[in-house]
């Protein structure tokens, strides 16, 4: 008996404050140029702590220490049949490479204030993004000892 079980895509993703702005990617997808977080997908035996550390560093160059969980977001795509489940957490740089070639897609990397990016909504990646920020600027911090590393 085939058993089809239905799995959401486990992504996380970084909010790096800095001087009131937060560190967010420029990223093609689908031949459109979004604005994102630094996020990705949880990889096979990874932690969810390893994994937001590498996306951060890949699509940034910048090696971040997470430090709270601000929530967890589920989200389905309205054009497509994909539900996401992010885990998004704050973090504070720890390095910077300027000169790492960033990850396949990823444009740039910037510094957009929570209102350029309110302004810019219509090319954000996911209502995830705002959503994310909202709650980090309302003080939501949870402590990363939430999440149980098992593996």
């Amino acid at each position: 008996m085939k058993c089809d079980t239905w799995k959401p895509h486990v992504t996380v993703a970084s909010i790096v404050e800095k001087d009131n702005r937060f560190l967010c990617v420029k990223e093609l997808i689908d031949g459109k140029e979004v604005i994102n977080q630094p996020a990705g997908h949880l990889d096979p035996n990874e932690s969810l702590f390893d994994a937001v550390i590498r996306e951060t560093q890949e699509e940034t160059g910048y090696t971040v220490k997470p430090e709270y969980l601000v929530g967890i977001y589920q989200w389905k795509h309205p054009e497509k049949d994909k539900t996401f489940l992010r885990f998004v957490f704050s973090a504070t740089v720890v390095d910077h490479n300027p000169e790492q070639e960033l990850d396949d897609g990823i444009l740039e990397a910037l510094w957009p204030s929570e209102e350029e990016l309110k302004a810019e909504s219509i090319r954000l990646r996911s209502p995830m993004v705002l959503q994310g920020i909202s709650d980090y600027k309302l003080g939501k911090r949870f402590p990363v000892d939430l999440i149980k590393d098992l593996i």
